[in-house]
């Protein structure tokens, strides 16, 4: 399974560690690296997200301070391409545990 870095810019923010599969999602470890403390909230706000959002307002209201921060997830065998959250991808995290879809 792949394994990636959540980076901003240059910084680690975190670590993906794929180890299985619900479609349409991978499911992921997440390590957190230097860089999580100034996005944790972002993401446990977006994790938090439930119930009814007939016109998505609230998903955007949550997923577009995210997709502002301009992370990627990039390989850490280099085998593929980094991916660019909200563009190529979507990760959700919550605590250990990260969902991915690409």
């Amino acid at each position: 399974m792949t394994q990636w870095r959540l980076l901003r810019g240059d910084v680690l923010v975190g670590e993906l560690s794929e180890y299985g599969c619900d479609q349409p999602y991978f499911l992921a470890r997440f390590t957190p690296g230097p860089g999580w403390e100034s996005v944790r909230a972002l993401f446990e706000a977006w994790a938090a997200l439930r119930g009814p959002d007939p016109d998505g307002a609230r998903f955007v209201a949550l997923a577009k301070p995210l997709q502002d921060l301009e992370l990627t997830l990039a390989p850490v065998d280099g085998r593929q391409p980094s991916l660019q959250l909200f563009k190529d991808c979507i990760v959700r995290i919550n605590g250990s545990e990260a969902r991915l879809r690409y």
